[in-house]
């Protein structure tokens, strides 16, 4: 058999990446288009607000796996949660449940007998549901105290068998209610910290002073900007690491940086002109008002502005704007949030 050409396959994957994002674009208007305060949604958030326990969730086959991902994503927003298989639910596993929790249950067509059963016990014990069915009128839906429709979806495949579109639609749908049951709790980036410190995501929401190398007072000397540049390199001394020299004017407050790059482009000047040495003021060759960042500024911040303005060192500064430490890109490079 001849092998599709390349081009078509092409087409053919961005026909199923245009499937999906035609599920979710109807889904996204069918919600807009709702003005009943009352509707599926708004009561959904209206059981897992209040919800001092867990949000069970749970689902069979590929719904399974998204409601997995469901509960992982409201544990990370604050909401603790655990996922417990339909089947195995009934054969003990209801006891996992306690009062207090929400439980949210998937199944596409909404007729998944293992879904229905565990939902008519769940009902029987007052545990509170929501479900995520395509349409109001499955059995799940009519099991449950709150439902998300999803609409009917056509599938991605070209078969419309397996859950594709149906499935990237259900997942999205989680992620609305776990964002908007985020907003309104308040939920804040020190509060995704806690329940995130790991990774990349967890070490741009790290405080800046947490992880600052070079601080003032301990191996960084913060030098007048009235002197010269060669009275400023013997004041920040021959021991040091830091890529830069930070300046500060009468009152204390940062003027400008020195970069070892400064330095270069002056004896290259020199060098070329004819320049009277070193001994020129260093305020006339330093970096005035250089961007900085204050004390209460997140790693990810000093990324974004080391990405955005093509920044070596970034001068860290109090609430009075004088210096206490200075981010070196070698440092973010250390920490795998920025690409060396």
């Amino acid at each position: 058999m001849k092998a599709p050409a390349a081009t078509t396959e092409l087409i053919f994957m961005a026909e199923v990446i245009e499937a999906e994002s035609t599920a979710l674009a109807a889904m996204a208007r069918a919600l807009r288009a709702s003005s009943d305060g009352a509707s599926g949604w708004t009561k959904a958030l209206d059981l897992l607000e209040p919800c001092t326990g867990h949000v069970v969730v749970s689902g069979l086959g590929k719904s399974g796996f998204i409601g997995a991902k469901i509960s992982a994503t409201l544990a990370s927003l604050g909401q603790p949660s655990h996922f417990i298989h339909p089947a195995e639910a009934v054969h003990g596993d209801l006891g996992r449940m306690r009062e207090g929790d929400v439980a949210l249950l998937l199944s596409y067509s909404g007729e998944t007998a293992e879904v229905v059963d565990l939902a008519l016990h769940l009902k029987a014990d007052g545990v509170a549901r929501i479900a995520i069915s395509c349409r109001p009128s499955t059995q799940l839906a009519r099991l449950c105290d709150a439902h998300i429709a999803v609409g009917d979806i056509v599938e991605a495949c070209p078969l419309n068998l397996a859950p594709t579109a149906s499935t990237t639609a259900m997942l999205a749908a989680g992620d609305a209610l776990a964002l908007a049951l985020a907003r309104r709790r308040n939920f804040q980036a020190d509060d995704f910290h806690r329940h995130h410190p790991g990774g990349m995501l967890g070490a741009g929401l790290r405080q800046i002073t947490d992880v600052l190398r070079f601080r003032v007072g301990q191996n960084v000397t913060v030098v007048s900007d009235a002197l010269t540049v060669r009275q400023a390199l013997a004041a920040a001394g021959a021991g040091r690491r830091a890529g830069a020299i930070m300046l500060i004017d009468g009152t204390g407050r940062l003027s400008g940086i020195f970069t070892d790059g400064d330095l270069r482009r002056l004896v290259n000047l020199q060098g070329a002109e004819g320049a009277v040495g070193i001994d020129v003021p260093v305020a006339s060759v330093m970096t005035a008002r250089p961007i900085s960042l204050t004390v209460d500024a997140l790693v990810r911040d000093a990324v974004r502005l080391v990405q955005e303005k093509r920044l070596d060192e970034v001068p860290v500064v109090d609430a009075h704007g004088k210096p206490v430490g200075l981010v070196d890109v070698q440092d973010l490079i250390a920490m795998r949030v920025v690409e060396g």
